[in-house]
Parts: structure tokens; sequence; C-alpha cells
């Protein structure tokens, strides 16, 4: 069974690490300046289809997309951070012990793709990070197709010295959808990274949405029995969530296709969760849209809500994580 000291049927990212370390930690994001293979033109243009102009997960907000006078086909070789890391680490600090009181931190590069420059960029970046006080580890968010084999010897360097996470966006297993998101990459090169960052003995988490569009409860199910297989260290879920600026909101607001509710969504996460194997990191259950980013469902603005239907849905089904691992059907 998980580790249930949070009081959850899931193993929870603050349960982990409360074991870690001994006590709660603060997540502090920090956005070092990068840009994406996917909007430069190395992998593709545009992003995927579910990222706003900010990234993925950008704490200050967009940044716009990336306009070089050569229509966007160039290489961001010096990211420049939008303020000054400490400042960005001081801001995020000083709003997060407002809320959870002092505690030591773990620094996040989480906008864009955190691998995407030349090792002496990313060192310079994650040395200055990892300096700041209190600061007890760090955690990389990036792609599957931006870690090369000296920025994988670069992370391996700080696994050792830290506790790292890379976080890989993976989303869904089926080539298909993803090609029609442009995601950028097959199912095959996140399978790459993955073994990769294993044999370098690097923690990862990896990144699921459900409510893609193009897929249904089945399919889903699959991504999470495909990840189960491969027992990460952590999984971040997401639901569906529209932001303004990215394609699929756009695409929504012109001809509206179906987004699941809540109900809906707890559920299938229900399932998911129950797949996984018990050592797995749940490391986030919903998604967290700024509300003014935010086109739709806006029921996902309400993360305690979704947290507390997940609770009830899996105490209702007297269910756990792990309860269905191994199983075939």
């Amino acid at each position: 069974m998980p580790d249930f000291s949070s009081g959850k049927r899931y193993y929870t990212y603050d349960a982990y690490l409360k074991k870690t370390f001994g006590q709660k930690c603060l997540k502090i994001a920090l956005d070092g300046g990068f840009t994406c293979p996917n909007r430069d033109g190395r992998a593709g243009f545009g992003g995927c289809a579910f990222c706003g102009g900010g990234g993925a997960e950008n704490p200050l907000g967009s940044r716009g997309r990336p306009t070089p006078s050569d229509g966007g086909a160039r290489s961001f070789a010096s990211p420049a951070p939008p303020l000054p890391l400490r400042l960005q680490y001081e801001k995020g600090r000083e709003a997060l012990s407002k809320k959870w009181g002092e505690h030591p931190a773990i620094v996040s590069f989480s906008s864009y793709t955190s691998t995407y420059a030349p090792v002496s960029v990313l060192r310079a970046l994650y040395d200055e990070a990892l300096s700041f006080p209190d600061v007890v580890g760090l955690t990389v968010s990036t792609r599957p197709d931006a870690l090369p084999p000296d920025v994988l010897d670069l992370l391996s360097g700080y696994a050792a010295r830290t506790v790292l996470t890379v976080e890989l966006g993976l989303q869904t297993v089926c080539d298909e959808v993803a090609r029609r998101l442009n995601r950028g990459y097959p199912y095959s090169v996140f399978l790459e990274a993955f073994s990769a960052l294993r044999a370098r003995g690097i923690r990862v988490c990896v990144h699921l949405i459900d409510g893609l569009p193009g897929e249904g409860r089945e399919e889903m199910l699959a991504s999470a029995r495909a990840l189960a297989a491969l027992a990460p260290d952590g999984v971040k879920f997401h639901e569906l969530y529209l932001r303004r600026g990215a394609a699929l909101a756009d695409a929504w607001l012109s001809k509206p296709f179906p987004l699941l509710s809540r109900e809906e969504y707890v559920e299938i996460l229900a399932s998911q969760i129950e797949l996984l194997p018990p050592a797995t990191v749940v490391e986030r259950i919903t998604g967290d849209p700024l509300r003014s980013d935010a086109v739709a469902p806006l029921w996902a603005l309400d993360k305690k809500k979704t947290s507390a239907l997940l609770d009830k849905t899996l105490a209702k089904r007297h269910s756990f994580q792990g309860i269905c691992y191994n199983c075939t059907n």
C-alpha cells in the first residue's frame, strides 16, 4: 500500500517531501528565460496546442511568443530570465512563506523547456538557484527531445549533489493524438529519454493530461497503464483546461468541443491512480490555471473541490493507489 501518512489514499508530494527532508518544503517556481524547440523551429513552430503563450507553467505570466526576424527559426543560446533569479526566488519565498510558514525550498525551473540551452548556460542558472538560502532541491521541467548526452551528463552531476527531479512532458502515449496536438515528438522519443534519465539515477516525474480531443476513458487509462509499467518516481495529472493564447483555446472558442466535467475527470483520475505503483508519488492531481488565463472549464479554478471529490470517490470505492497495479483488465 502507498504512504497514507498525508491522510490521502494515494502517495502525495507533501508526504514524499516530509519523508525525504523530514518536514514540509516550499516549491518556488523560477523562469530561466528559456524557449522551446517546438517554438523556435528545431522541432516545430507554435508550441503544443494546449500550451499558452507563456509556456506550460510560467510563474511570472506570459512572456509572449518569440518573434525573431528570421521567423522564429533561431537558437536561444543565452536565455535571459525576465527578472533576476534571486528576485524571483525572494518574491516566491515571501508569498509561499505567508501561506505555509518558513520551510526549506525546492527551486523549480518550470517555464518552457528548461534544459534547452548550452550546458554552460544551464550550469550557471542551476548553480545560482541552488546557492539561494535554504534551498534543498532542484526540479527541471523539460521535453524528452531536449536531453542531449551533454545535458544528461550535467543533470547526472546535479543528481549526485542534491535532490534533483526532472519533469518530462508526455501527456498521452497515443502518437496520433499527440500529432494533432503538435507535440512534436513520438512516444518512442519519450521512452528513450526516460530510460536515459533512469540509467543515470535521476528522479523522473511524468506529466499526463486527461480529456485531450480524440481520447476517451479507455485511451486515458491506456496512458496510465503504460506509465505504471515504467514505474516513474512521480506523476502529475492534469485535466485539459484551455488557456488564453493556446491553439486549443482558439479552436474551442471558434467551435466548442466536449471538455470533461469535474465528475468525469475525477472518476477517470481515480481509476488511473488505482493502476499506479504504490511507490510512485502523485505530485499533482489537477491543473492550476491563472484566473486571468482560464477559458474553460472554469471548474478547474477550484482545486480544493476537485481534491475533495477525489478523496470521496476513492473512499466510496474502498480503493487506493496501487490496488489495480499489475491488473490485466
